[in-house]
């Protein structure tokens, strides 16, 4: 880069975006990289504060801001992810289709500690939508050393590439709902229509819901016909707590099936239940969930929809985050809720 008075740039052509910002009112680019300078530019570039510009001058050793941003953010995109063209230094990373953003935070961090790059994503396991901008990197100078961005595409892409998103799938979803209580007519079912509402955004199908007193074989045989029939998700509710007459962790155990936890370090859900049938994922979803608007379950729904096969491990990192604020105007997802770092 060559360092060039304003009053001697006329004629030359500018190596970098300049930004403009009016304060309280807008940021914008108000000159774009190659841009030619006339005599007309000259009164705005010094009345922005810019008594110099830079022109580009290539070195072997150097790589300009916006190729290397383009570089890093092709090597860190995985499927679902396409690349905006760069605007003042940076490349944003937006999803191509609705579903699950997959971050590997350790080599995030690896990358971050480079010196010179800067590479920031959302969470790792945010639900996001089509068209939205899930990451943005850029180099801090206006060029880089060969080297370094070198360093930082290996760690964007090997052994495969840093981020990703998986697609939602549409999966069929059978609906227990145990206790006596709501068997025998005492009590009317509110989890029915609640069930159906939380698997709707990721195309979740209702086969059915069946109500049945409380009794493990039969929360068993219910969750196991279920499963014959082809569902993908069953959802067990109520009869979660430690009293005497909720049996419903008897009942998914006596499926025979690898439970992963029941117990979560997350408030409110606490009392929330995982388990496998084969690839069949069944949730045991307390009455907690007919009162608080965010728990355990809402963190489960998007990881096992798109086909996330969730571990212990995962559970247990729920405790950093895992303390809902329970605002009085929910924002979920867009809060700490659930945001685990380091998973």
């Amino acid at each position: 880069m060559k360092k060039v008075p304003v009053e001697e740039a006329v004629g030359l052509q500018i190596c970098h975006d300049i930004t403009k910002v009016v304060p309280g009112r807008e940021k914008y680019r108000a000159y774009r990289r190659g841009q030619l300078i006339t005599p007309a530019d000259i009164p705005q570039l010094l009345g922005m504060g810019k008594e110099h510009i830079y022109v580009w001058e290539p070195e072997d050793n150097l790589v300009h801001e916006d190729e290397a941003a383009i570089r890093l953010a092709g090597r860190a995109a995985g499927k679902g992810l396409e690349l905006t063209e760069p605007s003042q230094g940076r490349v944003n990373l937006c999803a191509q289709y609705d579903g699950l953003l997959k971050v590997n935070v350790n080599r995030l961090n690896w990358i971050n500690n480079l010196e010179n790059i800067i590479l920031a994503t959302m969470h790792n396991n945010r639900p996001v939508v089509k068209g939205q901008t899930v990451a943005g990197t850029r180099v801090i100078p206006l060029a880089i050393e060969r080297h370094i961005l070198e360093e930082a595409e290996k760690l964007a892409s090997d052994p495969e590439p840093l981020m990703a998103i998986m697609p939602f799938e549409p999966l069929w979803v059978g609906i227990v709902t145990t206790g006596s209580e709501v068997y025998n007519g005492q009590i009317k079912d509110g989890f029915g229509k609640l069930i159906r509402k939380k698997v709707a955004p990721f195309g979740g199908r209702i086969m059915g819901q069946v109500i049945v007193p409380d009794n493990p074989e039969i929360i068993a045989r219910e969750i196991q016909n279920y499963i014959a029939e082809g569902a993908e998700l069953v959802v067990v509710t109520g009869g979660m707590s430690v009293d005497p007459d909720d049996v419903t962790p008897l009942g998914i155990r006596a499926t025979g099936s690898e439970v992963v936890f029941y117990g979560a370090p997350a408030l409110p859900g606490s009392q929330n239940m995982l388990a496998y049938r084969g690839h069949v994922p069944i949730c045991g979803v307390p009455a907690g969930a007919l009162y608080s608007r965010t728990t355990t379950f809402d963190l489960l729904l998007p990881r096992i929809f798109a086909g996330d096969r969730i571990s212990r491990a995962d559970i247990a990192a729920l405790g950093h985050g895992g303390l809902c604020e329970e605002c009085k105007v929910c924002h979920y997802p867009l809060c700490p809720f659930g945001k685990s770092i380091g998973i």
